[in-house]
């Protein structure tokens, strides 16, 4: 017996050290004689999701949770492993049930904090993050995790806190730097520029390359230096490049995939899964479809849902291709052969416990104009618009903005590549418009800027949604947001965005020659078309 504890002992003392095989092949080497231990399930599981063993895990994290009901870290790492399965409902159920039970330390509750979040629910995952910070005021990273859910909720101020008590902390926590620079906007007589550049002289790693420049960009826009600032850009995203992940598939090559395996879609779409209450909000990233999505949810018979994951997980696993990328080649080739039906119909059930109890609720999240041809099959009555900006701002605004470090945004390091997505983007959309016409509604985001109330007219018209003057007054729309427009949105429209890129000078003369030689009109002036016909 005292070999069997010994053992235990060792494989709990291996996972805290994150030796995952050596976790796992201790607790599995007690199974036999240890088989109701719900410690000895919940060191599997975990070492099997840490794998990403998962059906391994989901076995075992089930196991734990079923013989030891009352432990809470056991409920937030089974939460999480149904997450990575894809089931956010249930993920969010035993979130909701761990919170209630008694006994969390800092690390569990930071854990389901996590949890909500990706299930967009922000103001549960502030008060977890509240909770574990209370428990561990000491530690940086719970203020950092708790400023960002206080910005989702627009406590803008109980997030400039958080993120000062975590550089306090740990002055070298470079992501707060960043994220402190863009909660206000920066004067002459309150920024924090002397400290970014004395950090800046002081570590030359990437990582704190990386944030302190982009702060540092954000400071000095806002102390209206926009060529300072864009050189302090440029050395950020420079000081990244070698870092970044490039054994995906190349953009160009993914968007001319993506043409050649939608040549079939039909403009009916009567092969899809009936249901008028998903509105597809999608477009460029930092094109203004948060901005879209506030006017909309604004509305009394409308929910936002958030950035969503599920029809592209829903698309990759109707496809049957178990490769690494979520959209590539194989996928895209296997798309063909999918019931379009059945994969709608997954869609809105994986979608159900966050789509609210309105009639229709929306789905923003921006890359799924990639996947907009077969959104319409699936979803034949589904809503879709397409927001558009001004080529050169997005272009720019996608080249200010550090996204999830992902090889999807492999092309926001580099100022011409995002011209150069761009022009897939745009070849894309005009493939869709192609196949599908009067499927997908274009809106410009200059139209709703300088003319609101038409522009509002024409999106619930199109989303067969009743007049009302709340959509006029977006700013006041109390729920969470979690994009990178979180402080912007909370403030009535304002023109500031548009023709930004004209204060660069010279400097994005190379962008604007990338986007005329793709085709794409900037400031009334086309260049000669040198892309491939569509499909």
């Amino acid at each position: 017996m005292e070999d069997l504890r010994q053992r235990y002992v060792a494989a709990v003392d291996a996972l805290n050290r994150r030796q995952w095989l050596r976790a796992r092949q201790l607790a599995e080497s007690l199974l036999p004689q240890l088989p109701q231990h719900a410690g000895v399930h919940f060191v599997i599981g975990v070492a099997a999701l840490e794998q990403v063993t998962l059906k391994d895990g989901f076995r075992h994290l089930l196991m734990a949770t079923k013989l030891s009901p009352q432990r809470t870290d056991y409920a937030a790492q089974f939460a999480r492993l149904l997450l990575e399965c894809h089931q956010p409902p249930e993920a969010l159920k035993e979130a909701e049930r761990a919170m209630k039970l008694p006994g969390s330390d800092p690390m569990t509750l930071n854990t389901l904090a996590v949890v909500f979040t990706r299930c967009a629910e922000h103001a549960s995952a502030a008060n977890a993050f509240r909770r574990a910070v209370e428990l561990a005021p000491d530690q940086p990273s719970l203020h950092f995790n708790l400023a960002t859910s206080l910005m989702a909720i627009g406590e803008i101020d109980g997030a400039i806190q958080a993120c000062e008590t975590c550089i306090r902390l740990q002055p070298r926590y470079w992501r707060a730097h960043l994220t402190l620079a863009q909660l206000s906007r920066q004067t002459a007589e309150n920024n924090h520029v002397d400290r970014l550049q004395a950090l800046l002289q002081y570590d030359v790693d990437p990582e704190a390359q990386l944030y302190l420049n982009l702060a540092l960009e954000k400071e000095y826009d806002d102390l209206g230096q926009p060529e300072k600032a864009m050189s302090y850009l440029i050395s950020g995203k420079l000081a990244w490049q070698p870092r970044l992940d490039r054994s995906g598939p190349e953009d160009s090559a993914l968007f001319d995939s993506i043409i050649e395996a939608s040549t079939d879609i039909l403009p009916a779409g009567t092969r899809g899964q009936p249901g008028k209450a998903p509105i597809f909000i999608m477009g460029m990233p930092r094109s203004g479809t948060t901005l879209l999505e506030r006017i909309l949810s604004s509305h009394s018979m409308v929910h936002s849902a958030g950035e969503l994951q599920q029809f592209p997980v829903a698309f990759k696993k109707a496809s049957g291709v178990h490769s690494p990328w979520m959209l590539d080649p194989q996928t895209l080739a296997a798309a063909k052969h999918i019931d379009w039906a059945a994969l709608g119909q997954d869609y809105l059930q994986t979608t159900r416990t966050m789509s609210g109890k309105t009639p229709s609720f929306i789905d923003k999240l921006p890359h799924n104009f990639l996947y907009a041809g077969w959104i319409a099959q699936a979803l034949p009555e589904a809503k879709i618009i397409c927001l558009r900006r001004d080529p050169m701002d997005t272009c720019i605004a996608n080249f200010r903005q550090l996204f999830a470090m992902s090889a999807s945004y492999n092309y926001s390091f580099d100022l011409l590549d995002c011209g150069r997505y761009y022009i897939g983007f745009d070849r894309l959309m005009a493939h869709w418009q192609k196949l599908l016409p009067g499927r997908i509604l274009e809106v410009n985001y200059e139209d709703i800027v300088t003319n609101q109330v038409q522009s509002t007219h024409r999106l619930l018209e199109f989303c067969e949604l009743p007049w009302e003057d709340a959509c006029l007054s977006f700013e006041h729309n109390s729920s969470p947001v979690s994009t990178a427009s979180a402080i912007q949105v909370r403030s009535p429209i304002y023109r500031s965005s548009m023709q930004r890129w004209k204060r660069y000078g010279p400097m994005v003369d190379g962008l604007r020659d990338v986007l005329r030689a793709g085709g794409v009109v900037v400031d009334g002036k086309p260049a000669t078309d040198t892309r491939p016909a569509n499909g």
